[in-house]
Order: structure tokens, then sequence, then C-alpha cells
């Protein structure tokens, strides 16, 4: 297998026939030692939390494929903490969707003057870049037009599937008495098709979720939701 990509949480590895292997890591996205699905650099090394991460991934992608929501899923490899998925291409050099039902996180830090902590919303979407340099700023559906990411039309695309699914895995967690806050997603063009489809993955460490107002890591997170 040739190595593509060394990610925060994952690495990349190009398969023969033209699908790719994401080979899920113990990293996870955070500062000072805590968990933070919003940042942009890894904070920890969580023992097991790539397991634990792909059988989230698992269980959700097939639940979108049961719903035919396109994503680039194929299969999983539990015991090589591995998942087989469809080439695709970035939006640039790659888009971030988030979906909040909560002010939490940076919407908080940015709109604290005129919200509360954990007002609710009405599934917010934002499109942040993926810019590590420049703290993956949020971008407008005009700019992204403007700048040849997104077309109009592809940008109606993208907010109704994050809705969509947003939508689904709210209602997934709520039957376990969990609350989704907030989600991170990312999406790509199929290389093969051009149609806009779900990647990365959907696990603890994309996602704030909270019980009983109480925020839950990741790992705790699985075992709640899965066993």
């Amino acid at each position: 297998m040739e190595l593509l990509y060394k990610g925060k949480t994952k690495d990349v590895y190009q398969l023969d026939g033209g699908n790719v292997l994401l080979k899920f890591k113990d990293d996870v996205t955070g500062e000072n030692g805590v968990f933070d699905p919003g940042a942009n650099q890894v904070g920890l090394t969580i023992e097991g939390m790539g397991k634990s991460g792909l059988r989230m991934t698992k269980y959700f992608f097939e639940k979108l494929m049961e719903k035919g929501i396109p994503t680039h899923y194929v299969d999983t490899d539990l015991d090589n903490i591995s998942m087989t998925v469809k080439s695709a291409t970035a939006f640039g050099r790659g888009l971030e969707v988030i979906c909040r039902y909560r002010a939490v996180g940076s919407f908080l830090k940015r709109f604290g003057a005129y919200c509360e902590e954990g007002q609710p919303l009405d599934a917010f979407v934002e499109v942040t870049l993926k810019d590590d340099e420049r703290n993956d700023p949020p971008i407008s559906q005009d700019a992204l037009n403007q700048l040849g990411l997104l077309t109009t039309e592809e940008y109606e695309i993208l907010e109704t599937l994050t809705k969509e699914v947003s939508a689904i895995v709210k209602v997934e967690l709520a039957v376990k008495g969990l609350e989704l806050y907030d989600i991170k997603l990312e999406f790509g063009r199929n290389s093969a098709t051009g149609e806009i489809m779900l990647i990365d993955e959907i696990s603890g460490g994309n996602m704030r979720v909270y019980k009983d107002g109480k925020s839950i890591v990741p790992l705790e997170l699985e075992k709640l939701f899965l066993d």
C-alpha cells in the first residue's frame, strides 16, 4: 500500500483497484491534554480511541447506507482498526461542516454576547476551511462560490446532507438518553462519479454529546452507545 497522507487521527493509504484505506489512530484533537472536537491539533492520545472511533463510524455509516445517504463507506476491519472507502476529491484543500443544536464551543466564543451557553439552536449549519495556519476560519456561502470551492447548487446539497446526517445521528443517540450538541462532518466528491458524499468518520471524536447536562468523552460515549 502507498501512504498518501498522515492525518491527525488517521493515516490514508492507496489500495489497488482505486479504493482508499483509512487507518484509525488513538490520537484525538484538543488542547493542553483536554479533548476538544473543535480543535485543529492533536491534543492527547487515548488508548483504544482508534478502535472506538471505528466502531461508531461503522455503525453510523451502515445506518446511513440503509437510508440512501451517499457516503464513501465500503467496509471495515475492526481487527486492523481500518476502513476501506471510495476515493474522494476535496473541495479546495478541504472543508468541515458543523451542525449545531446548542451554543457551545467556538460558536459560544464568537457569539457569546448574544447567547447563553447551551442555548438551543435550530440545526445551525456553518462551513469552515481546513486550514491549520489560519485556525480553520468560517467561510460564507458567497465566499465559497466566488472562490470556486462550491457552487450555489452544491452548497445547498451540502447543507441538506449535513442536516439529514446530523438528524439521524441525533435521533440514534437520543434512544440511549444522549443529546447531540454539535457534530463536525466532512464531504467530498466521488472521484469516479463526481457525486457529493459524506467522507471521513462519524464518532465521538467529531461530536459533542451530553447526558444529563454532562459532557461525555469519546470512549465513554462509545460504551454508552454501543454496549
